[in-house]
C-alpha cells in the first residue's frame, strides 16, 4: 500500500473537502453557522467559516447606502476576519505536517516544493464554493433578464472547471505529497497591519 493510500486514513479526501465547503454555504444562508465536524475536517470547517462571513462583509462594505461610519466598521471586522482566515491556512498546513510526522513521511532534501501549500488550495476551494453559490443566487433571480442569466450561466460553467481542475490538483499534490515525492511546508503569513510593533500608523499614534 502506497503512503498517499495509507494518508487517506489520516485525511480526508479532496471530494469530502469540497463537499463540506458546498453542503455548509448551503446550510449557514438557511440556518445558524454551525461547525459539526471533528478532526481536519473541523479545521476546513473554520477556515470556510471565515471565508463565508468575509464574503458577506465585502457586500455590505460596497452597498451604496452604507455611510462612512459604517464602511469603517465593516472594513475593521474584515481586516480581523481576513487575519483570522490567514491564521487557519497556517493551521491547515501544520496538521498536515503533523500527519506526516506521525507517518514518519520525510522526502528527500531535493524533493521539489509546490508554489502552493495545500491550505492555501483549500482556501481557494472554499472561496469557489461561495462564488458558485452566489452566482447561483443571480441565475434564480425574479428580475433578471435573459442577458444577465446567461452572463451568469457562462461564469458558472467556468467557476465549475476551475473548481474541479484545482479539486484535482490538490488531491494529486496531497498524493505526491504522502509519497514523498513533494515537500510540505507551513508558510508563515507575517502579516503586518494587525501588529501593534510593526504598523507604524499604529505605534507612530
Amino acid at each position: 500500500m502506497s503512503e498517499s493510500s495509507v494518508a487517506r486514513q489520516h485525511l480526508p479526501s479532496v471530494a469530502e473537502i469540497t463537499k463540506l465547503q458546498v453542503d455548509t454555504v448551503a446550510a449557514w444562508h438557511e440556518g445558524p453557522i454551525e461547525n459539526l465536524y471533528e478532526g481536519f475536517l473541523e479545521l476546513v470547517c473554520r477556515q470556510h467559516e471565515f471565508n463565508y462571513r468575509l464574503w458577506h462583509e465585502e457586500d455590505i462594505a460596497r452597498s451604496p447606502s452604507a455611510d462612512d461610519e459604517k464602511i469603517a466598521e465593516v472594513k475593521r471586522a474584515i481586516d480581523k476576519l481576513n487575519q483570522a482566515r490567514n491564521d487557519m491556512i497556517e493551521k491547515l498546513d501544520d496538521a498536515i505536517t503533523e500527519v506526516l510526522q506521525t507517518l514518519h513521511i520525510e522526502p528527500a532534501t531535493d524533493a521539489p516544493v509546490n508554489t502552493e501549500t495545500s491550505g492555501s488550495a483549500i482556501d481557494r476551494l472554499s472561496i469557489m464554493s461561495l462564488r458558485l453559490y452566489h452566482y447561483r443566487e443571480q441565475l434564480e433571480r425574479d428580475d433578471a433578464d435573459a442577458e444577465h442569466r446567461n452572463k451568469v450561466a457562462a461564469r458558472i460553467d467556468l467557476c465549475q472547471q476551475q473548481h474541479a481542475d484545482l479539486s484535482l490538483s490538490l488531491q494529486q499534490l496531497l498524493d505526491d505529497i504522502f509519497d514523498a515525492k513533494k515537500r510540505h511546508k507551513t508558510y508563515r503569513q507575517m502579516k503586518m497591519y494587525n501588529d501593534p510593533s510593526l504598523n507604524p500608523e499604529i505605534y507612530n499614534a
